[in-house]
Parts: structure tokens; sequence; C-alpha cells
């Protein structure tokens, strides 16, 4: 079959390696994928929110499945374009159409979602630029620190940690009145800090049943010791060693199944990747967010410990059957570490050219944003490669992935060499 795969970063580069492995996947097309990506496929330069493109592309190719990566088309509507389309109706999309991708597009949406159906997360309430003054006089009245959210998307960077009164007083008049997110932040959720653990767990659902993938824990910091700017992410292990049967029992029964079970209840169809952001606080778990798609770098980390075929779990979605579906999860840990661009989170260097992806030894090297100018791959994104490698232990995971990062060449590059090590 023929398959078209949206999205250009290193959740795509996963996607694609681990698509081509299927008997089934006879063509795969990426829109518009990047200079890795090519190896497994065919990029199609198209952009991701050009739905009538995207539209001409999947009739003029025979496309008999799309899924989609990013969560930008997903949050404009991409599924709900094919379904009210005569011509495309009959293609499935993997991926929630435009109401349930409010999980992700809306943090009020999710937030008053987890409030419903009981799901455990952080006190919170969410402020307009009409009820300013509530909004300053409810940050009077919380404890420290205290966290702000941008409602809508803000390319993972509407999430603010204040220390101080001042300081989140000062930042929720610059969101609300100076629009700090640009859009995103024309609304705020004000939320309770909670203490503890990080990690990400992944559902795959045709809206009815459901897997749990594996789960992950990503590095956002730009420096070592978790310090500096908060990036994209600049690396990812799987699995979490603290997230064991006990707490994945109380994730799935507290969180999974409510969530899954409260889509049903409400009438919100729901087809494919619930990325949800779990805070581990002294062994029981709380929603932090929810994203309408997988996670990166997590989905590096992930998909090479899923030995079943993906393509036929991306069928079940497809087709409503997934409980028919074998899901087998290796037992060994994949270690993500991410090749950055100099100046990365900031302004950062770019057509820079890359060189020695060849010396890349025990891990896979996941292009993320690189390009090609005539022969040579070069840098196009602040995230640049994603090198994972599955070993039969944390450590040698680890040590490999990055002894692996260390061997690939470009002008400016930058890696965290302690990605995973509080987890050793």
């Amino acid at each position: 079959m023929n398959i078209l795969l949206i999205g250009s970063g290193g959740r795509e580069s996963a996607f694609a390696w681990k698509l081509t492995q299927s008997p089934k996947c006879e063509k795969l097309f990426i829109a518009p994928g990047n200079a890795g990506t090519g190896q497994y496929g065919i990029n199609v330069n198209l952009k991701v929110t050009d739905f009538e493109g995207i539209k001409t592309f999947v009739l003029s190719n025979g496309v008999n499945l799309v899924i989609v990566g990013p969560e930008e088309p997903l949050v404009k509507g991409i599924h709900d374009f094919f379904l009210d389309d005569e011509q495309l109706k009959h293609v499935p999309v993997v991926g929630p159409q435009r109401e349930a991708a409010q999980l992700e597009g809306s943090k009020d949406f999710s937030k008053q979602f987890m409030q419903r159906h009981n799901i455990p997360t952080a006190a919170s309430q969410t402020f307009t630029r009409d009820t300013l003054q509530e909004g300053l006089s409810y940050l009077a009245t919380q404890g420290l620190p205290i966290v702000l959210k941008a409602d809508g998307l803000a390319a993972g960077k509407g999430v603010l940690i204040c220390l101080t009164l001042q300081d989140a007083q000062q930042e929720l008049v610059e969101m609300l009145t100076e629009a700090k997110f640009g859009e995103a932040s024309s609304k705020v959720v004000i939320e309770q800090f909670l203490q503890g653990i990080e990690l990400s767990v992944f559902v795959l659902t045709d809206g009815n049943s459901y897997k749990v993938l594996p789960e992950a824990k990503d590095y956002k910091r730009i420096g070592e010791g978790d310090t500096g700017l908060n990036t994209g992410g600049m690396g990812s292990v799987s699995p979490v060693p603290f997230a064991d049967a006990a707490f994945m029992q109380k994730v799935e029964e507290r969180i999974v199944i409510p969530t899954v079970e409260g889509l049903k209840q409400e009438g919100i169809p729901y087809k494919g990747f619930i990325f949800i952001g779990l805070m581990n606080c002294e062994g029981e778990p709380y929603t932090i967010e929810y994203n309408c798609r997988m996670g990166d770098p997590e989905t590096e980390s992930v998909l090479p410990r899923i030995e079943s075929d993906l393509l036929e779990l991306m069928l079940g979605v497809a087709e409503n059957n997934l409980h028919e579906k074998e899901l087998v999860i290796s037992p060994k840990i994949a270690a993500t570490v991410m090749c950055v661009a100099g100046g990365y989170p900031g302004e950062y260097l770019k057509d820079r050219v890359i060189s020695g992806l060849d010396n890349v030894r025990g891990s896979i090297a996941f292009h993320a944003g690189t390009g090609m100018q005539g022969e040579d791959v070069i840098t196009t994104g602040g995230r640049v490669l994603a090198v994972t490698s599955l070993q039969d232990d944390m450590f040698t995971a680890l040590q490999q992935a990055t002894l692996d990062a260390s061997r690939i060449y470009y002008d400016g590059k930058y890696f965290r060499k302690d990605i995973g090590f509080d987890l050793l």
C-alpha cells in the first residue's frame, strides 16, 4: 500500500524508518521530509498545512493511508478536511479530528476535560484580558512557584514557571495584554506547581480500544545538569526505571482509561496517538498536559523498542480493529542524544555541512533539521540529528548514543553528554 507521512522532523524520520520495515509498505511518501527521510521513501515538497496540495497529491498517487506527525495540521483540521471531501473521505487519516486535537490546541479545553472526568491534575484557573485583575488577585492567593501556560500552541515555549509573585504578575500582564506568545496567550491557564519527576506516556487508540506504547523521559533544558533555557528536547530514554508495573497500572486506571472513555462519552471521535505528559509525585501520577501526536525526541526512543509491525497497528486504528493487533515491546533500553545547532534555542547557525554520518556504528541517526545542498547534507533547523542506540542495559545505551553523537561533525554542533545520568 502507498502511505503519506506528514512532517519533517526527527519524529517523522523514526516513523519512516519503522514503517518501511513492514511488508505491506509498498511506497512511502514524506511531506515535506528532510535529508534523512529520503533514504526510506520519497520526499514531497508540500507544506504540512497545504491541505489542497495534499489532496491533489493523495489523489494522483493512489495514497491509501495518511499518517500525521506534527500538531499544527491536526489542530487546523486536516482529518476533518479529508472526511468532508467526497474524493478523500475513503482515505483513512491517523491523527485526531480538530475537536479532539483541542486536547493539545487549548490548555483550557484539556484542563476542563480532565476535571470533568476526574483525571488527576494540578489545580488551575483560566484568565483572559478581560479578567486580568481577577488573575492578578488569584496569583496573590497561590503558593510559589506557580505555572503560567499560554492556552494555545506556542511551539513548546508557552509555559513559564515563576518563582516570585512579582514575576508571575508581570508575566501574566505581558501574556494577556502584550501578546507575549501571540494569539496563543489570549487566554492563560494559571496552574499549581507539581513537585516530582516528569515522564511521557503514549497511547494509540482507534476511539474504542487502545494500546499503551513504551513510556519515555525527555530532557528539555539546553545545559547539562538540566540548566539553562528550555528547548524542544535534548534527548530521551525509554523505558523509565521509576515507571514500574505498579505505577503504570495507576496511570492506565486513573488516566488512560478515563481519557479514552471520556472522549467516547462526549462523542469526540479520536483516531491516533495521545501523548500524556505526567508528573510522578511520590509514586502518584498527575497529568500535566495532553498532546495529540507523538512527542519528539521521545518517538526516537519509543519506536525502536516496538518489535511488532507499526503499519499493522496504524491499520488497526484506520479500520477500528486495533484490539486485534499485536503490540510487542522489546525489554531493551533505547537512549537518544540530540545534536543541535550552535546558538539553539536562540538564533542558531544554519546551512552548515554535516560530515561523519557514516561513522555512526552502534546507533541510528534520525535526521531532524537537515536538508540537501547539492550532494551535501546541511543543517536547516535548531535540532539537527537524534542519535539513538538500543542496548541491553541503560549505561551501554547512553554511552553508545553519546559516543556516536561525537562522531558526527558540523560547525557549531552541541549535544548534552549527561542524558539519562539521573536514571543510572
